[in-house]
């Protein structure tokens, strides 16, 4: 089987201050004139002076700040699974591979817009030392993460970095700060009975996904390049065919209060709309369904809230309890908000929410396709709806059609439409195909890619790729491949667990 991990660029979330210093170096910018990255007067932040991409790996520096002088870390470097005591980080460096390495795909937004560095330098031999782990540490890396937290309900104690290794911190030219991480690098001392490694099928699906999910507009860590390697793993041979946006596991480490999504797992897409839907065979009780997701955020929160307790007085005790109590309230008012914008609808109305449900009903009703009933609801027109001509490109909604509630549905919702004069047909089709997307990354579609990969072909990695950075768009190629039409029956049951 083939072994594989990537470089994954989160942003940094830790609690604490983190200054970056840059060595003064001169880089050539785009012109050929020199660009000098400079230390700040202060000394502890670094700036590009004339912002402009490197164009070479050992031009380009990570942090020199030592971060550690505010997090502990623990003293002993020995690489063994153990339990930890009071410390953030363990130091651990990345496991090499034996085979050689290559370099199969990359994010070419990531490396230029968020790394300041020029598409040209992930050909180069120095790039792919340095995301393999080779090579172009901070003094004070690389490190493993401690942290601990709840696990379908239920306190897991120390948790932590199994797999992945913090190699430094940058800002780049639009002064945002990254984290840089290393994935499927190896064992840490919290790889628990894992070795280290990330298998080819997770790592292509993250990939993916992370690109999927930033040009749907959803905050996300990036994921700048994939390597493969040569190298042997085992795995349970029950999950070399399974696949896995909806959040198969929602524990307490897999939330971030700055609302990014950070740790795929076993994730899914939903396909035909159900709120029981979870695409994670890991969850039997189904805690982690989408309609209950909800309900996790909160016990989630509250976990948190306990957490801080012991920092907080009494009266801000109170106020934490408070706070949380307007969870449900805020939640269902964004959800509210959502799905008015993905049916066009225009101010409010207190009936919205039913039009809502209503529509959501009917989807379940007749196992209709979530993201192409709104998708061709965008696209076809009010006429076609009103008179219940439904061309065949628009199939997802003749499966709603079967249901004879469609037809007041359909008059109910042209009706809402009406409240707002001015907008126009035209008008609400155009506004609607700019939040509902023509392609997301379905099981069948990662598996499909996922299957040639294991024959080094990535040639479907590429197109999906160059696919779901523009998924608001029709495209010719995503169109002859399918990726707009219904799932193929051999795909329709596919699922992950929790395994890698």
């Amino acid at each position: 089987m083939i072994q594989d991990g990537f470089l994954h660029i989160c942003f940094w979330v830790v609690l604490c201050p983190l200054y970056i210093g840059l060595k003064a170096d001169l880089l050539m910018d785009e012109v050929g004139s020199p660009t000098v990255y400079m230390n700040s007067t202060s000394g502890t932040l670094g700036f590009c002076e004339r912002r402009r991409k490197v164009y070479s790996v050992d031009q380009w520096r990570l942090s020199t700040e030592d971060i550690l002088d505010e997090l502990p870390v623990d003293p002993n470097r020995n690489n063994y699974v153990r339990r930890v005591q009071e410390c953030i980080f363990s130091y651990v460096s990345p496991t090499p591979f034996t085979s050689d390495v290559r370099l199969v795909a990359v994010s070419e937004d990531a490396l230029e817009n968020l790394l300041d560095l020029a598409i040209s330098v992930g050909e180069t031999d120095a790039f792919l030392q340095f995301v393999s782990g080779r090579d172009g540490f901070t003094d004070w890396g690389p490190l493993a993460h401690r942290y601990g937290g709840h696990q379908f309900g239920v306190w897991a104690g120390q948790l932590g970095d199994g797999r992945a290794h913090l190699i430094g911190t940058y800002i780049n030219r639009f002064g945002e700060r990254w984290e840089l991480q290393l994935k499927g690098s190896g064992r840490t001392p919290y790889s628990r009975g894992g070795d280290g490694r990330a298998v080819l099928r997770s790592s292509v699906r993250e990939f993916l996904c992370s690109e999927a999910m930033h040009y749907l507009g959803i905050p996300t860590s990036r994921a700048a390049s994939l390597i493969v390697s040569d190298d042997a793993v085992w795995r349970d041979q029950f999950y070399n065919g399974s696949l896995r946006r909806e959040r198969g596991v929602c524990n307490t480490d897999n939330f971030s209060l700055l609302s990014i999504t950070i740790d795929y797992g076993p994730f899914g897409f939903m396909e035909s709309y159900d709120a029981d839907y979870v695409p994670n065979t890991s969850d039997d009780e189904g805690r982690y369904s989408i309609g209950n997701q909800a309900n996790v955020a909160m016990f989630n929160l509250n976990k948190l809230r306990l957490a801080l307790n012991p920092l907080l007085d009494s009266k801000q005790q109170q106020q934490a309890s408070q706070v949380l109590r307007g969870f449900p309230d805020l939640y269902y008012k964004r959800f509210t908000e959502l799905f008015r914008a993905k049916l066009g609808i225009l101010g409010e109305n207190d009936q919205d929410l039913a039009l809502i449900s209503s529509f959501l009903d009917l989807m379940a009703s007749t196992r209709a396709d979530f993201i192409m009933s709104f998708r061709q609801l965008s696209e076809i027109s009010q006429d076609q709806l009103r008179s219940l001509s439904i061309p065949q490109e628009y199939w997802a909604l003749q499966d709603i059609g079967q249901q004879k509630q469609f037809l007041a549905w359909i008059d109910a919702y042209i009706l809402r439409l009406k409240r707002n004069p001015e907008d126009t047909d035209e008008k609400r089709r155009r506004r609607m195909m700019l939040i509902n997307p023509r392609y997301v990354l379905r099981n069948w579609m990662a598996e499909s890619a996922v299957r040639k990969a294991e024959s080094n072909d990535f040639s479907e990695v590429h197109l999906l790729q160059k696919t779901l950075c523009q998924p608001f768009h029709t495209q010719k190629m995503a169109e002859e491949a399918g990726y707009s039409q219904r799932t193929p029956a051999w795909a329709k049951h596919l699922k992950v667990s929790c395994s890698s």
